[in-house]
C-alpha cells in the first residue's frame, strides 16, 4: 500500500517499553476557540466515557490482561503479602517516590536495599540524613530521599507511627506527597476508589479519548483525574490503577505502542481513527471513493481537549499524535569548576579531599570536589583563576594558577540544567594540614568516595581523571590536553607531572 497506510502500521507493529513517570507540573494550557458567551464548549462524546456498559468492559479486560501479563516487581509482593497496613503503605510509599522520574529496571535495586536497611517506617525515622544519601546516590532527584525521610519522622513523632488512612489525609499530612501518590497508596494499600494520573496514564488515556490538547496543561490535567476517578474498578482500585500504569510502561509506549497487543483497543479511538485512514486509503486506491480527507471526528467547535488548529493530526504518526504538550524549556547552561585533590593517605592508599554541598537547592547534602561555579564568557585562565581563589579557603595562603593540572571537561545533564564541570587536579604532600574549617569536608578513599553520597556527575569527574592517569602510565606518555601554564611561567611543570602542595602554595614570581 501507500506511504499512509505503511506509516500507520508501524505504528501499530513497533514496540517498545520505559518506566513509570510523574504527572508533569500544571503549566498555562494553551487557549483555544470559546463558544458564545466567552466559555469554552465542553467537550464533545468523543473524548468521555458516557456508557456505562463499555466502562465494565475496558475494566474487565484491563484486569484480566493485569493477572495474566503484570511484571513481577518487589514492592507488588509487599503489597498482597504484607499484613501490617502500615508497612503495607510505607513500602508502597517509597516504590512510588523512587518511581517518579525513574525507570523500574533502575529502582528494583534501589528498593530491595532501602526496604532491607529501613524495613518500617519508625526505622527511616531513626536513620541519618548522610545514610539516606548514600543509599540514593546514583537514582537522582535526591530531594526526594530527604522528603521521605523528613515524612517518615512526622509519621512517628507527630502521628503515633500511624499512615493517614485516605488519599486527602495523606497528601494533606505528608510532606513530598502529593496527589499522585496519595492516590497511589491509599488505593493499592487501603483499597480505596480513587484513581492516579502520572505518565503513563495521560498517555494511555489521551489516546483511548483522542485528547490533543496540551496534556500538561490545568483543565486538561484536570478531565484526565475526573476520567481516572470515573474509571478505577470500584472491587480492585489498587489492581486497576497499576493495570493502568502497567499498560502505559509496556504496552501503550510512547514512541512504539504495541497496539496489536493492547487488551483494551477495541475501546482506543485513536486506533479506531488509524483504521478509518486505513480503510479510507485502501478504498482510494480500488477507485471507489475521491479522495475526502477523515480529518475531524469532534463535531464541537472550540473544543478544550482537540488538539489546536496549528497542530492537526499527522498521518505518518497514527496514535502516537497523543498525547501532546507545550514545548519543552530548554535546560539552561552552567559551568563549574572543580578540583580533585589527591594525597597520599597514612597506608599510602590514594585519598581524594570531598566537601559536603548546602543543605538546600541542587543536590543538598551531598559530597563533591571542591567546585565553583563559574560566569559565562570567562576565558582559560580566568576560570582557572577563580578556581584558584576558591582553594584558597582550603589552603589559607595564596594559591599560584599555574599550578593546576587540567584534566577536562565532564558534562552531565540534570532535568533543567546542562552542566559542564571544567575538571583540574592536585596532588599534595600528605605532611601539610589544609585549612578545612570553611565546610564540612572528609578525605576518602576510592572505596570510600564510591560508597559516599555523591552525585553521578561526580562520579564522572573522578573517571575522567582515573581515565587520563592510565593514559599517562602507558606507552605514549605525556598529556594530550594542553590548558595549563606556558613554559616558563610561574608554577608551571612538565606536562602530566604531579606537584606538591609546597609548589601548589608557592606565590608566584613577581614580574
Amino acid at each position: 500500500m501507500g506511504p499512509l497506510r505503511a506509516a500507520a502500521a508501524r505504528g501499530l507493529r513497533r514496540g517498545g517499553g520505559g518506566g513509570r513517570g510523574a504527572a508533569p507540573a500544571a503549566r498555562e494550557g494553551t487557549k483555544g476557540s470559546a463558544a458564545r458567551g466567552g466559555r469554552p464548549a465542553p467537550p464533545a462524546a468523543l473524548h468521555l466515557f458516557g456508557d456505562p456498559a463499555e466502562v465494565e468492559a475496558l475494566r474487565g479486560s484491563l484486569l484480566a490482561w493485569y493477572d495474566e501479563c503484570k511484571r513481577d516487581l518487589p514492592w507488588r509482593v509487599l503489597a498482597v503479602t504484607e499484613p501490617d497496613v502500615n508497612r503495607r503503605a510505607y513500602a508502597v510509599w517509597v516504590s512510588e517516590i523512587m518511581l517518579q522520574q525513574t525507570q523500574v529496571a533502575t529502582v528494583i535495586d534501589y528498593y530491595n536495599r532501602w526496604m532491607q536497611k529501613w524495613p518500617t517506617l519508625q526505622a527511616l525515622a531513626e536513620a541519618s540524613l548522610e545514610e539516606v544519601n548514600e543509599l540514593w546516590a546514583g537514582l537522582g532527584y535526591y530531594s526526594r530521599g530527604k522528603r521521605l525521610q523528613e515524612a517518615a519522622r512526622k509519621v512517628v513523632s507527630e502521628l503515633a507511627g500511624q499512615m493517614p488512612r485516605t488519599a486527602e489525609d495523606l497528601q494533606k499530612l505528608l510532606p513530598g506527597v502529593g496527589r499522585y501518590t496519595a492516590g497511589a497508596i491509599a488505593s493499592i494499600s487501603y483499597g480505596q476508589a480513587t484513581g492516579v494520573v502520572d505518565g503513563n496514564v495521560i498517555r494511555v488515556l489521551c489516546r483511548l479519548r483522542c485528547i490533543g490538547a496540551d496534556s500538561s496543561s490545568p483543565p486538561v490535567i484536570d478531565r484526565l483525574w475526573a476520567m481516572a476517578n470515573a474509571l478505577v474498578d470500584r472491587s480492585r482500585p489498587g489492581d486497576f490503577n497499576q493495570a493502568l500504569m502497567e499498560l502505559g510502561a509496556t504496552v501503550c509506549t510512547p514512541k512504539a505502542p504495541l497496539c496489536g497487543e493492547c487488551p483494551v483497543k477495541q475501546h482506543c479511538r485513536a486506533r479506531l481513527r488509524v483504521e478509518k485512514e486505513l480503510a479510507l486509503a485502501s478504498r482510494k486506491l480500488l477507485g471507489k471513493l475521491p479522495v475526502v480527507p477523515d480529518v475531524e471526528d469532534c463535531s464541537v467547535g472550540g473544543c478544550p481537549l482537540c488538539p489546536p488548529a496549528a497542530e492537526p493530526w499527522d498521518s505518518s504518526l497514527g496514535v502516537t499524535n497523543f498525547p501532546r504538550k507545550a514545548a519543552k524549556k530548554q535546560p539552561r547552561v552552567e559551568q563549574t569548576a572543580t578540583c580533585v585533590l589527591e594525597r597520599r593517605g597514612r597506608r599510602g592508599a590514594l585519598e581524594y579531599l570531598i566537601v559536603q554541598r548546602p543543605s538546600s537547592g541542587l543536590l543538598a547534602g551531598l559530597w563533591e570536589f571542591p567546585s565553583v561555579p563559574l560566569a559565562p564568557g570567562l576565558q582559560q585562565e580566568q576560570q582557572r583563576e577563580v578556581l584558584v581563589d576558591h582553594l584558597q579557603a582550603w589552603a589559607g595562603q595564596p594559591v599560584a594558577a599555574g599550578s593546576l593540572r587540567f584534566i577536562g571537561e565532564v558534562v552531565h545533564v540534570f532535568s533543567h540544567i546542562h552542566q559542564t564541570y571544567v575538571v583540574y587536579s592536585l596532588s599534595l604532600d600528605g605532611d601539610v594540614t589544609l585549612d578545612l574549617a570553611s565546610s564540612p569536608s572528609r578525605w576518602v578513599t576510592e572505596e570510600e568516595f564510591r560508597a559516599s553520597a555523591v552525585s553521578t556527575a561526580m562520579k564522572k569527574v573522578l573517571r575522567a581523571c582515573e581515565r587520563q592517569r592510565g593514559e599517562e602510565s602507558g606507552p605514549a606518555t605525556g598529556s594530550k590536553r594542553k590548558r595549563g601554564a606556558k613554559p616558563g611561567a610561574a608554577g608551571s611543570t612538565r606536562p602530566g607531572t604531579q606537584l606538591s602542595l609546597r609548589t601548589f602554595l608557592r606565590a608566584p614570581n613577581p614580574p
